[in-house]
């Protein structure tokens, strides 16, 4: 039940949040003409909209709680129903052979340009998945995972320029030379953690795009290198449209690979040491592990998957320069991991489609559209600010002995 304290305060949302878009939606300034038009029924949507959301977002969060003051005692009820449905191989193997056959058939139903966004989109989720291994997993806070992103891209890039080596090649070479940067990033911050680690991890990053960006001889600086060449296929020519159709197909097999092998990680020996690691560091010294190894290794693996998409970017866009790899970059694959769920799989897929796909198909609301992405993503960490799909931690609950008379029933 809302109480009249919650409507007061519902009012007051509505009234701060009609004076923070303010300047945005009610006053439209044309500087050519030099007039200034003052939308004032915009005003007036944003307060009753604004208004109406506050007050069920209320009611959710009371029926939320009820919710789980009752189902507090239940194992079950505490897993998602997501994770509960792909948890049943009767629901799990019908819908992975649905989705496999949508993603197989998307570019013969829509077209290049679809076929592209979804590319890029796909090559945000590898990323979303090497990332959450240093962060997700491991609790490692990496604000520079965009350098070993650079590090792939130009390992292509001046390979070829300067041996003449092709994609597939330089494909394990980029993974490995990011993974290589990735032991050279963790050594010096094994006794660092939280926000020391940020910082640190922030400080690398920028260090390397700055050495892109002004070693002329090296890198050929802000002009970047062009002319790239994308990946072949038994030397057959392809035309545009079919290299982004097959550089849509090899996304497609590279996640495939990366889901496997990083679900494998999570359930290993190894990826328990992660966790524990991400608990508490001092008790998972104190249990035999080895920390320094155990983080050299998330730097390592998390960097290897970075430098595996910055080749294929470079061989996509068949041109690199420094300004592709911002802090906005790392912090787009952060969001990525955050949004959908630390250390979940099926979390971060969607929040990458979430983060990538939605900017893309707002552009019909025009000025609007970062306003509306924005408001989005802060209603997403409101009401589910564990992630899209939260992993939930192992527990084990005890069903208590049957007695005989259900034992007999139950034959």
């Amino acid at each position: 039940m809302i109480t009249v304290k919650e409507v007061k305060r519902s009012l007051l949302v509505s009234l701060w949040f009609v004076f923070l878009t303010f300047p945005l939606m009610v006053i439209k300034v044309n500087p050519y003409e030099r007039t200034v038009s003052w939308r004032w029924s915009n005003m007036v949507y944003v307060a009753i909209g604004t208004f109406v959301i506050s007050l069920l977002a209320k009611a959710w969060f009371v029926r939320k709680e009820r919710r789980m003051a009752r189902q507090q005692d239940s194992c079950h009820a505490r897993i998602p129903i997501i994770q509960r449905i792909l948890q049943r191989p009767g629901y799990r193997y019908p819908l992975a052979a649905f989705l496999l056959g949508a993603v197989l058939a998307f570019p013969h139903l829509f077209s290049t340009y679809q076929a592209n966004i979804m590319t890029t989109a796909l090559m945000y989720i590898v990323l979303g998945l090497g990332l959450n291994i240093v962060v997700g997993v491991a609790g490692l806070l990496d604000l520079g995972y965009v350098a070993f992103y650079a590090v792939g891209a130009y390992s292509y890039a001046l390979l070829n320029l300067h041996f003449g080596l092709g994609f597939w090649t330089v494909l394990p070479v980029g993974g490995l030379l990011a993974a290589l940067f990735g032991v050279l990033l963790g050594f010096p911050v094994l006794r660092l953690r939280g926000d020391y680690l940020a910082i640190v991890t922030l400080g690398f990053g920028e260090i390397i795009r700055l050495i892109l960006e002004n070693w002329n001889a090296f890198s050929k600086g802000p002009s970047g290198i062009s002319n790239i060449p994308r990946p072949g296929f038994f030397g057959l020519e392809m035309s545009l449209d079919q290299a982004m159709i097959y550089m849509y197909y090899l996304m497609i097999g590279l996640l495939l690979v990366t889901i496997f092998v990083v679900n494998r990680l999570q359930d290993s020996r190894l990826g328990r040491a992660w966790l524990a690691l991400r608990e508490d560091e001092i008790a998972c010294q104190a249990m035999g592990i080895d920390k320094t190894r155990t983080k050299l290794i998330a730097f390592s693996l998390g960097a290897f998957w970075a430098g595996l998409i910055g080749v294929i970017f470079a061989a996509k866009t068949t041109f690199v320069n420094p300004a592709s790899f911002t802090f906005m970059e790392s912090a787009i694959i952060l969001s990525i991991v955050v949004l959908g769920g630390m250390g979940s799989i099926v979390g971060v897929i969607l929040g990458a489609l979430i983060l990538v796909l939605l900017p893309e198909y707002l552009r019909a609301l025009s000025e609007y559209r970062m306003l509306a992405f924005g408001a989005i993503l802060v209603a997403m960490m409101i009401f589910k600010p564990e992630g899209l799909i939260a992993n939930v931690r192992r527990i084990y609950c005890y069903q208590g002995r049957k007695s005989n008379t259900a034992l007999k029933n139950d034959e």
